[in-house]
């Protein structure tokens, strides 16, 4: 990519965002457009076309949109369809109309099948059922990489690519006990349990369902391994590290890297969710690219940023 080309990232303060910004100014580039959600809502179509007139972005990562965990996908499911559906709408079609000549739109693995083979190919996608308490969010995310995929086949350009990535987490995560998802969730819980010197920590389901998890720092990586790669490649592409978890050895880890010394006990009242959610990476190994950061490290990292941000707060 051009180190002067203007690069729109939408959702520049979250999670996915912000390893962007990181990464492409670490490399020298100075053109990020990084709009606030008061300067750029996305869910207004006039103010995004009035955002791409003025700015005319050459590449768009659209980072932005509604997520939370399970208990916020199944309280508020329309708010999840609707939300990401107009964003999406609005930037993919303004995209187009401004001449992009290149946009990442990230899908999720929430799309997948609840029971699925693992690990779980692209071509697996849309072969069963999803799993129920997601669906709303996987169906918004489904038609945002078929809105991809219709765009590249009507107008004959792989202008758009929609990646899949797995679990994310790293700086900037977010620790909200109502709409966090599970690494960053058991973070703040682990560690509010350790400064309260609880006996006992409750967590949901039966800590049996496995899940992978990757890097934000890896999936900017990733993704800018793609808009660089100049051969063209199948779409979608999975994002992953390769490697899954329990969520009982998630606790566990997360527990001994908090110092937490009490116990842990699971309510199996709560649901698990899908029992399996790891990607199968080898169409983007194919082309290249591996994951860089180690999920120790990555976890240690995560954790010392929430602890300078707890420091921090006023």
């Amino acid at each position: 990519m051009n180190k002067d080309a203007r690069i729109l990232i939408t959702g520049h303060t979250g999670l996915i965002g912000s390893a962007f910004v990181r990464r492409l100014q670490r490399d020298g580039y100075q053109n990020l457009l990084l709009p606030s959600h008061q300067e750029l809502d996305l869910t207004d179509n006039d103010a995004v076309m009035g955002y791409f007139d003025v700015h005319r972005p050459a590449i768009v990562i659209q980072a932005a949109g509604k997520v939370g965990g399970i208990l916020e996908n199944k309280i508020y499911p329309a708010d999840f369809i609707n939300t990401n559906l107009a964003i999406q709408l609005n930037v993919f079609t303004n995209a187009h109309k401004y001449d992009v000549r290149k946009l990442i739109f990230f899908a999720s693995s929430c799309m997948y099948p609840r029971e699925c083979l693992q690990p779980m190919p692209e071509s697996a996608l849309m072969s069963g059922p999803m799993e129920p308490t997601s669906i709303a969010y996987a169906v918004s995310k489904l038609a945002g990489m078929q809105m991809c995929l219709a765009y590249n086949q009507q107008y004959k350009e792989q202008r758009f690519i929609p990646v899949i990535p797995n679990s994310a987490y790293g700086p900037f995560d977010n620790f909200n006990p109502d709409s966090s998802h599970v690494l960053s969730a058991l973070i703040r819980r682990f560690h509010e349990a350790t400064i309260t010197d609880a006996d006992s920590v409750t967590l949901w389901g039966t800590g049996s369902p496995c899940r992978e998890f990757i890097h934000a720092d890896d999936i900017a990586d990733a993704c800018l391994f793609l808009l660089n790669n100049e051969a063209g490649f199948e779409l979608p592409v999975n994002i992953g590290s390769g490697t899954d978890y329990s969520i009982k050895n998630l606790a566990q880890k997360i527990a001994a890297l908090t110092s937490y010394k009490g116990t842990i006990s699971w309510d199996t009242s709560k649901p698990d969710g899908s029992p399996r959610k790891l990607l199968d990476i080898s169409r983007l190994q194919s082309l290249g690219w591996t994951p860089k950061v180690d999920f120790e490290d990555g976890l240690k990292e995560t954790y010392n940023w929430y602890c300078e941000q707890l420091s921090t707060a006023v």
